[in-house]
């Protein structure tokens, strides 16, 4: 009996000895699971961020974000282009594996990709909201009153833009075509758009833009609405720089691609007043670092400088 009962008793004290140990390990290993976390994947992505093309908005940004941020130290800004950016999220979020994507939207990726995050940003580099602006060309509403009525009327919304892009991305129909269908499936928005807009007999219009998905699908539904008007429309994709150069020299008529008060900052204000600001054509839009759901990091600053 008396060994019955100290076996017992070294079963209890046993139990609550590895009931307490398991205890501790848990709690630290909850304390510790974002640091252990973010150290992790900083060498799962090899310190480096997937970005897009050279000289985009979030680009320049980002460039400015490893400097600001003294935790992102040795890491490396990936810079390819857009599909190559996108080529990446998808295989990741296919294998649930990390990535740190430079990211924006609208945009595609989005809405095939609901659940995914922009990391906090504690010192505002990528700034909050952004505004995508109509610029017009100094001269243009004297020159054709027309143009630049419906251009400073237009206005949609961030699921507008995003579902033209998914739709073109699922279908495999370019960006211009499906614009045209949704052009045709939405005359209430249209006709805000072209309210006290008369009809003209092939008035020349050159839209500049940036040939990234989100501006294809902005100027691809405004030229489809614009020749409905009888208008003879242009869209010239170039590269951002140009975009303020052209509008700023008259160079173009006007641009529907102006990312702000962040995105393009640099570029607005080294041409400032040397174009008309028409104000917003879509609001809510966001640009900064995007990382699947899946991961368990918040903010820019979890992440480690390079070991």
């Amino acid at each position: 009996m008396y060994l019955n009962r100290k076996w017992l008793m070294f079963s209890i004290t046993l139990f609550f000895i590895l009931a307490v140990a398991a205890g501790c390990s848990s709690e630290s290993k909850n304390d510790g699971s974002k640091k252990n976390d973010s150290d992790d994947y900083g060498e799962a992505v090899d310190y480096t961020i997937t970005g897009i093309e050279p000289g985009a908005g979030i680009t320049v940004t980002t460039e400015k974000a490893l400097e600001e941020y003294d935790n992102l130290q040795g890491w490396e800004l990936e810079q390819a282009s857009t599909a190559a950016m996108a080529a990446e999220l998808d295989k990741a979020m296919k294998k649930k594996s990390p990535i740190i994507i430079t990211g924006w939207n609208p945009h595609w990726t989005f809405a095939k990709y609901p659940d995914m995050k922009y990391l906090d940003d504690p010192k505002g580099v990528y700034g909050g909201e952004e505004k995508i602006k109509t610029l017009a060309r100094k001269g243009l509403k004297k020159d054709k009153p027309e143009a630049y009525k419906l251009l400073d009327q237009f206005h949609w919304e961030v699921e507008d833009m995003e579902g033209i892009m998914y739709d073109s991305k699922e279908s495999g129909e370019k960006i211009d075509k499906v614009a045209k269908k949704w052009v045709a499936d939405n005359p209430d928005k249209v006709k805000e758009w072209t309210k006290g807009v008369p009809d003209v007999n092939g008035v020349k219009v050159e839209l500049v833009s940036t040939p990234w998905d989100s501006e294809r699908a902005s100027s691809s539904v405004v030229k489809e609405v614009m020749e409905k008007k009888g208008f003879d429309v242009t869209v010239t994709p170039v590269d951002v720089a140009v975009v303020f150069e052209s509008i700023a020299h008259g160079d173009g008529d006007a641009t529907l691609a102006a990312w702000l008060p962040i995105t393009h900052k640099d570029f607005y204000d080294k041409f400032k007043g040397k174009f008309n600001d028409l104000g917003e054509n879509l609001t809510g839009a966001k640009i900064g670092l995007v990382v699947p759901e899946y991961m368990d990091i918040d903010s820019i600053e979890d992440l480690k400088p390079k070991k």
